[in-house]
């Protein structure tokens, strides 16, 4: 039967949603309420499990804690040269004028012998406390499971904060951190992006500080930015307005959108889609609250194969190898748990 199980970053209580019967739902209006998952593609529908049809349950759980060990992993040649290749272009295209920023992403398929979904959700749980950790279910579907550094929206009421998230590089300890101008680039042009489409929908916004965080064994910038929504909007104009953003699709979205179904290859899915909380009730009954995550750091599983998703932000000072080098260490998230 269909069921979501998910922790929210930096908390120790699990909820979860279980379905009575395995029909598919969907999202239309965004006033609706439950869990929902949504795909890459806007154009696609977005699941929804309905909080009245479903059992929810909501407890502490106090996971063991693992050490996961930091294994040297097979890298996949072929996969290399192909994306390699994939982010040359993008380089080309955006010193064309074509572009300003795209987001080359690619599918790693790992056969799994022995899985054992319980064990491998006690992992994540245990690894990445500050990310939001699921696993989804939906027989007609299939199954996913994650740990996502990525909010893209949280709302009470009219009260929102959401977060522009870019720029990667590997965590070393007691190694003082040093971003280099393309990252700081690729974050600004994403907090730039979220400003310009709030701006109009939204009032009181704020935009902090960027700001130096880690998720798991990597280190990303962050910019949080909050606001109110006017009278005027609404949940669905602002979900329509920010996803997908840059940190996940491009600048401008349109044409990045274009070029990634162009040449990527593969079929995202819910790969860099959104998915979480849809209008639950919050600490005050009269405001329904909505809480968003990108879905970053993923996987899905089919027959014993595990399907990885990895991608990078691609700007005109992108280097292809690194941009390879940097998939590979994305990878290792959801490698390390299996």
């Amino acid at each position: 039967m269909p069921f979501v199980t998910y922790r929210k970053p930096n908390e120790k209580n699990i909820a979860a949603f279980f379905m009575p019967n395995a029909k598919l739902s969907f999202v239309s209006s965004f006033e609706e309420e439950g869990f929902v998952f949504a795909p890459f593609d806007s154009e696609e529908k977005a699941i929804l499990f309905p909080e009245k049809k479903a059992l929810f349950l909501f407890e502490e759980v106090q996971v063991d804690t693992y050490s996961l060990d930091d294994i040297v992993f097979k890298v996949d040649n072929s996969s290399k040269e192909k994306h390699v290749r994939t982010v040359e272009k993008a380089i080309e295209k955006i010193k064309a004028g074509d572009l300003q920023k795209v987001v080359i992403s690619r599918e790693e398929l790992i056969f799994i012998s022995d899985f054992d979904l319980l064990e491998i959700y006690k992992k994540l749980l245990s690894t990445y406390k500050n990310a939001f950790v699921y696993i989804w279910f939906h027989p007609k579907v299939g199954l996913w499971l994650g740990a996502t550094p990525e909010t893209l929206l949280n709302i009470e009421g009219t009260k929102f904060n959401t977060m522009s998230l870019a720029g990667t590089q590997l965590y070393k300890e007691n190694e003082t951190v040093v971003w280099k101008s393309k990252e700081l680039e690729e974050q600004q042009l994403v907090t730039n992006f979220i400003e310009n489409k709030l701006v109009t929908i939204a009032t009181n916004l704020e935009i902090d500080k960027t700001e130096t965080v880690r998720a798991g064994n990597l280190l990303h910038l962050r910019t949080k930015v909050s606001g109110e929504l006017q009278n005027s909007s609404n949940l669905k104009k602002m979900i329509r307005a920010l996803h997908p953003t840059p940190a996940v699709c491009g600048l401008p979205r349109g044409n990045a959108k274009d070029f990634i179904t162009t040449n990527e290859n593969y079929h995202r899915s819910f790969y860099s889609g959104f998915l979480g909380e849809l209008n639950l009730r919050g600490t005050k009954e009269s405001e329904n609250c909505s809480s968003l995550f990108v879905n970053l750091r993923c996987m899905k599983i089919e027959n014993n194969t595990a399907s990885i998703f990895v991608g990078g932000g691609i700007t005109k000072d992108s280097n292809a190898e690194n941009e390879w080098e940097e998939t590979v260490s994305k990878a290792k998230t959801m490698k390390r748990v299996l």
